[in-house]
């Protein structure tokens, strides 16, 4: 899947210069295989029904081993789906392999990501009365095993996040694509997916909109900047891993000193 689109060369042409012009996001023009009106809305469905088995398991399996089903479940759902309608091959086209650039690129989204995240933070502890994230709380509780269980399956639902927004901001820029340039489109199909990856956090947030929207709408930009940049989902999933294990790793530092 790592084979530049046939129509790279106008491509390039239309891409922002952060943008690696050896090759196109996949699917919303046809390649690596097209995906018709229908196929995109079973997608964004399983989507859906990939979230809604990620949040009603979650109480199921509250600990030990178990805990991987749900964030399993939250990967697999969609990409099996995606197979389904497009391809057996075509999930392929979100995983590429590692470069050493791509390395570099992964560290230094990560660095921004932390200041991003640092900065809107403050604003939002400013502006209003904030709601805790209980991730924090669940890795300071968990003991033994559980606490490496813990960083192992939020790896896989962090997947299942980068998974979650890049799907709906490809079926987006494939529905923008025929009614607009290309820059505009992608700009409006990125927003889009970053206000619904804040809304989905409203339970997070004890439904504090202005928390998730202004806190996380800009993170979820700078985590989907690394993928835009490669067209490889690991390297926007890799920041995220880092950016998030490291929130819950000061978590469970802070909760072991008290």
């Amino acid at each position: 899947m790592d084979q530049p689109a046939p129509d790279i060369a106008a491509a390039s042409e239309e891409m922002f210069r952060f943008e690696q012009a050896d090759s196109d996001l996949p699917f919303y023009r046809g390649a690596p295989v097209a995906i018709g009106a229908t196929g995109w809305w079973i997608v964004l469905a399983s989507v859906a029904i990939a979230f809604a088995a990620l949040i009603i398991t979650q109480p199921v399996f509250p600990t030990g081993i178990g805990t991987f089903i749900p964030a399993l479940l939250f990967v697999t759902i969609p990409l099996f789906t995606l197979a389904s309608v497009a391809g057996t091959s075509a999930p392929g086209a979100l995983f590429r392999r590692l470069w050493r650039k791509d390395i570099a690129i992964i560290l230094g989204f990560f660095v921004l990501n932390g200041v991003v995240t640092v900065l809107v933070g403050l604003l939002v502890t400013l502006l209003f009365e904030t709601a805790s994230n209980p991730a924090g709380d669940r890795v300071t509780g968990a003991i033994g095993l559980d606490q490496i269980y813990f960083f192992g399956w939020t790896a896989i639902q962090l997947l299942g996040e980068e998974i979650f927004t890049i799907l709906p901001f490809l079926a987006f820029l494939a529905f923008l694509d025929r009614r607009m340039k290309r820059k505009p489109a992608v700009v409006i199909a990125a927003l889009g997916t970053a206000v619904i990856f804040a809304l989905v956090h409203l339970p997070t947030y004890q439904w504090h909109v202005p928390q998730a929207v202004i806190g996380l709408v800009p993170i979820r930009l700078v985590l989907l900047m690394p993928y835009l940049i490669t067209r490889n989902i690991w390297t926007s999933t890799a920041t995220h891993i880092l950016n998030d294990w490291t929130i819950f790793g000061l978590a469970m530092i802070g909760g072991s000193s008290e």
